[in-house]
């Protein structure tokens, strides 16, 4: 549940700060009030298209039995840990000029197919961030209780709603740039766990070899078969028994991770 929460919450604040950014924009740029409305239409557009991704997988996952269903699922692993790392370090490297982006693809658009071209340019911004956290919540759910997914991504939801009202509203004062800093390095800490755990799959189902298993044990300490040792496992990737594999490609994960950040921090 708490993974759900904070991914829908931080996906969910970029996709409000985004419409947020465009209606801005419109206010001051389109008098007549088509603008707005045309914006309106994009934004519930993008949401179509993230749901007919979300129908699309489980429509495939319906069709698939046995190894490929287990493989199919393992895949959305990686892919959600692989968007979760992208999204991170596009967003560190370029989120400072988001808002004169969007307002120049927004002039842009609508000097090229009129308020069409608004609806499309939120369509498409909303979309990405819809089919983003439709792929997180699909690898989550093959890792844990949908039941508990469903509340967490609703409660994030509501959050990040609250969490954008309030800034607009200025009724706090949040930082929404150290609140998106500060999340962006929880997600790599989640990327990283959905990675461990699409490793362990290849492991169990004989795709990879152990090497050595375990490296060590320290169930004594914190126990990932409890309640709160699933919980820390399931969002950091901790194992208390960890194959020698699964080290190698967490090392080899934040080895590159870190490179990344230093490299796209430049940028």
């Amino acid at each position: 549940m708490g993974n759900a929460f904070f991914v829908v919450w931080r996906e969910s604040l970029e996709a409000f700060l985004i419409a947020g950014i465009l209606y801005a924009w419109l206010q001051a740029n389109d008098a007549t009030g088509k603008g707005k409305r045309a914006l309106f239409i994009g934004l519930g557009a993008g949401v179509g298209l993230a749901l007919l991704l979300g129908w699309a997988l489980l429509t495939v996952q319906d069709e698939l039995t046995g190894e490929a269903l287990e493989i199919f699922q393992t895949a959305t692993l990686f892919v959600a840990a692989g968007l979760i790392t992208q999204m991170v370090l596009w967003m560190r490297k370029h989120g400072r000029q988001m808002k004169a982006r969007l307002h120049a693809d927004l002039a842009a658009a609508r000097e090229r197919s009129g308020y069409f071209g608004v609806a499309v340019v939120a369509a498409l911004a909303v979309a990405r961030e819809g089919a983003e956290t439709v792929i997180f919540l699909y690898g989550m759910a093959q890792e844990g209780d949908l039941s508990a997914l469903l509340l967490g991504s609703l409660a994030g939801f509501a959050g990040a709603g609250a969490t954008a009202w309030l800034a607009a509203k200025s009724l706090a004062r949040l930082n929404i740039g150290l609140l998106l800093r500060l999340s962006s390095i929880l997600l790599l800490i989640l990327a990283s766990a959905l990675l461990i755990a699409a490793i362990d799959r290849l492991i169990g189902a004989g795709y990879l070899p152990p090497l050595l298993d375990p490296v060590w044990d320290t169930s004594m300490l914190i126990d990932d078969t409890t309640k709160a040792g699933k919980l820390i496992a399931d969002f950091s990737g901790y194992r208390a028994r960890p194959a020698l594999s699964s080290l190698l490609v967490w090392a080899a994960y934040w080895g590159v991770v870190l490179v990344a950040w230093r490299r796209t921090g430049r940028g």
